[in-house]
């Protein structure tokens, strides 16, 4: 069913740290009025990385997550810079973070983290043909990168230190996309 979207009566804008809060005066086609708010990211998007060092390993880096306040397991991610594309980012970020970078960078499709209320996108990247290379990057102290077999994907989203939604959608997501583009 294809429905009109609401009509915006009105914004309003106030600042909310990293993010631009907007309130907006909706009319939906049922005259119904409400108001919702949402979020604007200050940037430019995000990437979140899938390194496989070889067909079957996926690369995990384990850094300290403050809203948990523990270490987690998660893939290489990071914010996309001024002027970069999420290629771009997704290749610098994994040269910060795991030490590596990738002669091929395959684009699989941006996720949204929670669309009712937020604008913010993540792009996600499958990065293949790994070599060699640290760039300095923004974390307080060096990453740990775990390598993690694929085919124990099963034992890695039931741990209490992978708990990062993006990550797992990405790791489910990229799976199905090697086993339908083999090459």
């Amino acid at each position: 069913m294809s429905r009109r979207l609401p009509i915006i009566h009105g914004v309003s804008e106030s600042d909310a740290g990293p993010y631009r809060l907007e309130r907006l005066d909706l009319e939906f086609a049922n005259g119904e009025r409400r108001r919702y708010e949402r979020l604007h990211g200050r940037g430019h998007g995000a990437v979140v990385v899938v390194p496989l060092i070889d067909a079957d390993t996926v690369l995990l880096v384990r850094e300290y997550a403050a809203g948990v306040h523990r270490y987690e397991l998660g893939l290489v991610k990071g914010r996309i810079d001024a002027g970069e594309t999420p290629l771009q980012a997704a290749d610098r970020e994994l040269k910060e973070e795991a030490g590596y970078g990738a002669r091929r960078l395959d684009a699989l499709r941006a996720l949204t983290l929670a669309p009712t209320y937020m604008s913010h996108s993540t792009h996600l990247v499958l990065a293949r043909d790994l070599y060699p290379e640290r760039l300095p990057g923004d974390e307080p102290e060096e990453l740990e990168v775990v390598p993690w077999k694929l085919d124990r994907l099963h034992e890695l989203i039931l741990r209490e230190d992978f708990s990062e939604g993006r990550s797992i959608a990405a790791l489910f997501i990229a799976r199905d996309w090697l086993q339908h583009h083999a090459g």
